[in-house]
């Protein structure tokens, strides 16, 4: 037996799309929290990306939504905004991508907030910090990963020209950041008793992540050389060649390269070699050294590598692609991707939550909700009369499909 999961009884209204503030949502719901997510009446853009089995129940939507509930609440009606708010009045907090001035013009703004929910923690998505030129400009994962230089740092890595990273990365890490900034901010009202509005921007948050591992020598002022960690960002840092295909593996401390050298049959040369003296002088001729391994790797076959580097306890992995990944192994030992049924979408294949707890362990309890499935559920817990379900209903300002109004209530 396990206690509740760790944020049982957290309320958070969802009012995102897309990616990274469902991401973030998602997080939170999987640790326990019962989050609402407010949408539209077209829904998330995300649950119209094929393929899909059902209207409205795309892939990409499946992976960001679960342990939610579903609303559909037209903002721009002032019974919408009225019901918004009312549900605003009983939750912990909200987390919303619509950029601040839009919330502002719908009524929704943090003032507005506040009145009605003093306690409340309002996290605002937003793609640029407020007070500087790009502040309210429109973005996206393409345009973070431009803004913050990675489709250039490719090209420094070896590619023939920039590209974006084949992944919603700056979302997803961003979501995560945002999260931990909603958490933080819980515990700060515990002890305060005062909820918060919190911004956390994309650009910002990545260009940290950026810099961290690439200030270089522009840390100091003034620079000790150029920005950029040569080890990262040399053209023979990829996946080796072997005789039979490739593999992916770091030669990094003194053991390893000590230990791989070794393995080649080239002890002398580690022992006198200077660019092998230390992590530093490593670094400096991290090209001369990768290409090094490189050649050596091409001598066996990427089965004889794993086999021998992970007996020589250095760092070794297969290279996927993305249908193995799917059936690695360990991910197929440890139960990663359970197939669930689904109650609308049959048979689905599921990403687990990663983390194990030794107490208190999050659970998927709900599995991705339809468009407007718990809309008349949520409302009734905010205090409205099946009346005013029934009104908002027929006018339009929500909707659940199937709902027949309680006509004795009524």
């Amino acid at each position: 037996m396990t206690s509740p999961p760790p944020l049982d009884g957290l309320r958070i209204i969802d009012m995102s799309s897309v990616v990274m503030g469902p991401f973030a949502t998602q997080i939170l719901g999987d640790l326990g929290a019962d989050v609402i997510k407010v949408e539209p009446h077209q829904g998330d853009t995300t649950r119209h990306v094929t393929p899909m089995r059902g209207e409205n129940m795309g892939w990409v939507f499946l992976h960001a939504n679960r342990n939610k509930r579903s609303i559909v609440l037209d903002l721009k009606d002032p019974a919408g905004k009225e019901a918004l708010l009312k549900l605003a009045e009983g939750v912990d907090a909200i987390v919303t991508n619509v950029r601040t001035r839009a919330l502002d013009r719908l009524g929704l703004g943090w003032e507005t907030l506040q009145a009605r929910n003093p306690r409340l923690i309002l996290v605002n998505l937003v793609g640029y910090g407020a007070g500087g030129p790009y502040d309210g400009r429109p973005t996206y994962e393409d345009l973070i990963q431009g803004v913050t230089a990675l489709p250039s740092m490719l090209v420094q890595a070896g590619s023939e020209e920039p590209h974006y990273v084949p992944m919603a990365m700056n979302d997803r890490a961003v979501g995560v950041s945002s999260a931990v900034a909603l958490l933080a901010a819980v515990i700060h009202r515990e002890k305060s008793g005062r909820g918060q509005q919190i911004e956390v921007p994309m650009f910002e948050t990545m260009a940290q992540w950026v810099l961290g591992d690439h200030m270089g020598g522009k840390t100091f002022e003034p620079p000790l050389g150029p920005a950029g960690y040569k080890r990262t960002l040399t053209k023979e840092r990829r996946p080796y060649k072997t005789r039979d295909g490739r593999i992916c593996s770091i030669i990094y401390t003194d053991k390893h390269w000590r230990t791989f050298m070794e393995l080649i049959g080239q002890s002398e040369v580690f022992r006198t070699d200077p660019r092998f003296a230390n992590i530093g002088t490593r670094t400096d001729h991290a090209h001369d050294l990768y290409a090094y391994v490189s050649q050596a790797m091409q001598e066996r076959t990427s089965a004889e590598w794993l086999e021998v580097l992970l007996a020589a306890d250095i760092p070794v992995t297969p290279l996927h692609d993305l249908d193995s990944l799917i059936e690695d192994e360990h991910l197929m030992a440890v139960g990663y991707l359970p197939v669930v049924d689904h109650p609308t979408e049959g048979k689905v294949r599921q990403v687990r939550i990663p983390s194990t707890w030794s107490d208190s362990q999050p659970t998927i309890r709900r599995q991705p909700p339809g468009l407007g499935e718990h809309s008349v559920e949520v409302l009734r817990e905010a205090g409205l009369s099946e009346q005013q379900i029934a009104t908002l209903i027929e006018r339009g300002v929500t909707v659940q499909p199937g709902y027949a109004p309680d006509e004795e209530a009524v």
